[in-house]
């Protein structure tokens, strides 16, 4: 191991001894340290993981060594052969080491308790509700079955936009940052012993060999967590295991920074000078782990993943300054460049996802048909689609600007993008009511039932980062289309039955009402089961209908004040039966447009 056997680390004054005491010395603490060699692992070390002392003569024996190496009691040239004394000491104090670092290798600094029961939770919770873009048939299903139990899901912006509910508390408590102050991390029992071990290490010279055992030091606090994605990888979804990544990934950033903290905070001693080398090593496999996986998935390109994967991106750019801030020269430009290459592919990934989207959007004639002239499936994925992008909105304007200007690019921010989607979703359902729904009235239904769809959900009531993204000018517009697809409809489905009240002169009154009560009622009977979902939509066709249709009636009722007993319907029933319109139909609900 290279012990530097004769020169003190202290520089001690120790006087000379006769080398037969020191021999004898020397064999006493070989009998310990050797026998100890022969057969590691037989005893319990000098202290155990809890870092109480169990062992003090074997602490003694390694202590008489690296003193007798101060000492430097056997001259060069005396007994030079292989068992001379100087040998035999050299060898002595390289056991000596390799107790040390043994005992550094057991010993526990971190403690993982405060953090176990978030542990368990995340590595036992669901996978939660389901957030997929346009997901397939099958996972249609998977989807609408999922949710139960406790949820893990910090991949719709993490720290930015988390929706904390979707987390189980004693996880979510560990996304905020104020909790880590009063989580104790570093066994203080645990740092004694390292600067034991350390004041040792440094006499036998062999402080090398202790920095090279950093690597393979303990760290539960950190590998707690990883154990998790390690179990998880191959028994969850794709989409499962970037959900929990995201989660461990915030977690391990955050406690990476209490850890540095609390280790400074701890009592000074020997160890002191490796405390960063031994932070970055034990830090750096960690990392690196994270990143291996991370990289793992830079290769999906479903857009069903691409919320989850935003969420990757996003817990690998907030937690990754405060990484870096822990390393220092060649291992900070190493964690440095491989982060930054796999957030460039992550990038790009992405950036492949957003173009299934728009292509999915533009090929949506896949879409099932809607019921009733409703809100067809094609715009409640798109709307449910833009909703998730619009939490994201700083990263894939930063991801969708880094590539503006390249052939075939997305738009160069999410505004662009959402604007051009929703264009793409109206030209869409624009063909879509020519081909279901035929002209007239049903078309305008139709229309109107997926415009103000879009409305609502974009600029109205809820739309909240929608409505930054598209504008008062665009809510505008589509209000105005909206009221022209109410007037249109209103024109096209009860103008024929207001038009009967307008016939020609000549014909008898008790005829012509006859002829209004069958075209009321075929109408009634037809738009009774239509479906439109939006309360207030429903209010203001009702309106435009009523205000079409009652005043007609009322006129002719008041221009034929004879006709007695032939008048089926008083005004009020009409508004009453009028007032029932649109509530859709169980039996209707497998019917096309």
């Amino acid at each position: 191991m290279g012990a530097a056997v004769g020169k003190p680390a202290f520089g001690l004054a120790v006087a000379p001894r006769t080398a037969a005491h020191a021999e004898e010395r020397l064999a006493a603490a070989e009998h310990a340290l050797l026998q100890w060699a022969r057969s590691p692992g037989a005893d319990a070390g000098v202290w155990d993981a809890d870092a109480s002392r169990t062992n003090r003569a074997l602490l003694a024996a390694v202590d008489d060594v690296l003193l007798l190496a101060e000492e430097d009691p056997f001259p060069l040239l005396l007994l030079p052969g292989a068992a001379s004394p100087r040998r035999r000491l050299e060898d002595a104090v390289a056991a000596a080491a390799s107790r040390m670092l043994e005992e550094f290798l057991r010993v526990r600094v971190w403690d993982a308790s405060p953090l176990r029961a978030a542990g368990d939770r995340l590595a036992l919770a669901s996978s939660g509700a389901s957030l997929l873009v346009f997901p397939s048939a099958g996972n249609r299903t998977s989807a609408a079955s999922s949710g139960t139990g406790g949820e893990v899901d910090a991949s719709d912006g993490g720290s930015r936009s988390r929706a904390s509910s979707g987390v189980p508390d004693e996880v979510a408590a560990l996304l905020e940052s104020e909790v880590w102050d009063d989580l104790d991390l570093v066994r203080p029992a645990g740092v004694f012993v390292l600067h034991e071990i350390a004041l040792r290490m440094v006499r036998a010279g062999c402080t090398k060999e202790l920095s090279r055992a950093f690597a393979n030091a303990p760290c539960d606090v950190l590998d707690r967590f990883l154990s998790i994605l390690r179990v998880e990888c191959s028994q969850r979804t794709t989409e499962s295991v970037i959900k929990r990544w995201t989660t461990v990934t915030r977690i391990i950033g955050k406690a990476i920074v209490a850890m540095r903290r609390q280790l400074h905070a701890q009592s000074p001693g020997p160890f002191d000078s490796f405390r960063e080398e031994y932070l970055q090593a034990i830090t750096e496999n960690r990392v690196q782990i994270l990143l291996d996986f991370a990289d793992g998935f830079t290769t999906v390109t479903s857009h069903e993943k691409l919320v989850y994967m935003l969420g990757m991106y996003e817990a690998l750019t907030d937690t990754a300054p405060g990484m870096l801030l822990l390393f220092t020269g060649a291992r900070k430009e190493l964690v440095s460049e491989r982060t930054h290459g796999i957030l460039n592919k992550l990038a790009g990934a992405i950036r492949v996802m957003l173009g299934g989207v728009k292509a999915r959007i533009q090929g949506g004639g896949e879409c099932p048909r809607a019921p009733s002239g409703g809100v067809h499936p094609l715009a409640r994925d798109a709307l449910a689609c833009v909703e998730l992008l619009a939490r994201h909105r700083a990263t894939l304007d930063l991801i969708l600007s880094d590539a503006a200007g390249e052939r075939g690019a997305t738009p160069g921010s999410l505004a662009a993008l959402v604007t051009e989607l929703i264009a793409s979703l109206e030209r869409n359902l624009q063909g879509i009511a020519c081909a279901d729904a035929g002209a007239g009235g049903s078309r305008h239904l139709f229309l109107a039932n997926n415009v103000g769809f879009i409305l609502s959900r974009a600029a109205d009531a809820g739309g909240g980062d929608m409505a930054s993204l598209l504008g008062d000018a665009w809510a505008a517009r589509r209000r105005g289309r909206l009221a022209r697809h109410v007037a249109s409809y209103a024109e096209a489905s009860w103008g024929p039955v207001v038009a009967v009240l307008e016939t020609a002169r000549g014909a008898r009154p008790a005829k012509i009402l006859a002829e209004f009560n069958a075209a009321f009622s075929r109408a009634r009977d037809s738009e009774a089961c239509r479906e439109v979902p939006d309360p207030a939509l429903r209010v203001a066709l009702r309106k435009a209908v009523s205000e079409m249709v009652v005043p007609a009636y009322c006129a002719f009722l008041q221009k034929h004040p004879r006709l007695g007993t032939s008048v089926r319907y008083t005004a009020a029933d009409v508004a009453e039966s009028l007032s029932e319109l649109f509530e859709g139909s169980e039996s209707d609900s497998g019917k096309s447009l």
